[in-house]
């Protein structure tokens, strides 16, 4: 069973509060994360979506994530919100260090406040004022791991970021060029940004990956296998990394996230940069 981060009114501004798929099919992907990470959905009224829904997931107790359907053309992605203590304050910041409002700050019965935005380098970001009783599982298997911001401008979202949460930029990269940061607040490691290298094509979206944990005794590659037996797809295979086995999938809509072991380690820096997770 999943356990909760602790409700809070005062989560630091800058940590990842949630995580939240838009999908271009919401029965889809509804049954895909259910039978994957076994979670179960309740549906809640929400007037910052297309259609007034909102699915709220949950792993027992703990709430793990969102599900909604994505505004006509755009494809299925997973984003995160990153904790606030004033949308409205934010708003102002967003602009200032040069991203774009793109909706909010939108009042939610019973959770807070968010705010949608744009960061300089064209990543879409959710900014979330929780109310008391947010909740969030993360940490365990089955619920949110960590998040890599994937774009082609690594200055410009390291000084947005940075400079709107004081976020220290630590380079993580190897000697091979690739441009990889552990993003750390009050030195603890909170997100990471990474320069997209040539196995992206040069006009691919700014997006996020998020990474959810899998059980040691389950492993990545059984959850690699479960996700194809679902109607998803391997990305990248199953792939060795100083932080956990790690591999990149795809819902059936096509929404991409990894899935990643921290029992299973190696102490070489690993990205599968030699990989084109747009390589059919």
């Amino acid at each position: 069973m999943a356990t909760s981060i602790p409700a809070t009114s005062t989560l630091p501004s800058g940590m990842p509060c949630w995580v939240e798929l838009a999908t271009t099919d919401e029965t889809v992907a509804q049954e895909f994360y259910s039978r994957l990470f076994g979670w179960s959905y309740r549906l809640q009224r929400d007037p910052a979506t297309r259609t007034g829904r909102y699915l709220i997931g949950s792993l027992g107790r703990a709430d793990v994530g969102g599900l909604y359907r994505a505004e006509t053309g755009w494809p299925s992605t997973w984003t995160i919100n990153l904790a606030v203590q004033s949308t409205v304050n934010a708003a102002g910041w967003v602009e200032h260090l040069g991203g774009g409002v793109t909706l909010g700050p939108v009042h939610l019965h019973n959770r807070g406040s968010i705010l949608h935005a744009v960061e300089p380098s064209g990543t879409p970001v959710v900014f979330w004022q929780p109310p008391p009783t947010w909740d969030f599982a993360s940490g365990v298997p089955n619920t949110f791991s960590a998040a890599d911001l994937n774009t082609h401008d690594g200055t410009a979202a390291d000084n947005f970021f940075c400079r709107l949460f004081n976020y220290t930029a630590i380079p993580i990269g190897d000697d091979q060029g690739i441009d990889y940061m552990e993003w750390r607040l009050d030195n603890e490691p909170v997100l990471y940004r990474y320069v997209m290298g040539p196995e992206y094509p040069p006009d691919a979206r700014p997006h996020w990956m998020v990474y959810f944990e899998v059980d040691p005794a389950r492993g990545t590659d059984a959850a690699a296998g479960h996700a194809l037996m679902l109607g998803g797809s391997v990305v990248v295979e199953p792939y060795d990394t100083s932080w956990g086995r790690i591999a990149i999938l795809a819902d059936p809509t096509g929404a991409m996230f990894s899935v990643i072991d921290h029992s299973v380690t190696t102490e070489e820096w690993g990205r599968a940069e030699v990989d084109d997770p747009y390589d059919d």
